[in-house]
Order: structure tokens, then sequence, then C-alpha cells
């Protein structure tokens, strides 16, 4: 089997260390998002290629999902 390849160049193993727009989201976004996509029903939401900016996006979209979870069914 061919190792997977990494289309934005080598392996950068200092990524989880800078917070630019571009760059990888951090081991504690990585961590919370993996959790709220678990808490959430959506192992999906979870992508470890995310950049720091999707990783704050999908982050935001879970919490106000959860958000919504725990409020009450609206009537009409």
């Amino acid at each position: 089997m061919a190792p997977k390849s990494n289309p934005q160049g080598a392996e950068r193993p200092d990524a989880i260390l800078t917070t630019g727009p571009g760059e990888s989201m951090s081991a504690q976004q990585a961590a919370e998002l993996k959790q709220l996509s678990i808490d959430a029903y959506e192992p999906d939401a979870f992508d470890e290629r995310l950049t720091y900016r999707q990783a704050e996006q999908r982050i935001a979209t879970l919490r106000a999902k959860l958000n919504g979870l725990d409020a009450p069914p609206h009537t009409l």
C-alpha cells in the first residue's frame, strides 16, 4: 500500500504550534472538535487535515448545534 501523499508538501512537525489562518489546527482544537463531533452525532465533522480557520468554524457550528439541542422543542 502506497503512503498517503501530503498535497501541501512535506510533513511539518511544528504545524500544531502555529496558528496562522492557513496553518493546521492546533492540538487543542483537534481535541475539542473531535469531542464536539461525537457529542453532536456528526463524526464526519472531524478531519485532521483542517486548517486553523476551518477548525474554528466547525467548532462554532457544532457548539451552536449542541446549544440548540439543549433548548426545549418549539411549539406552533
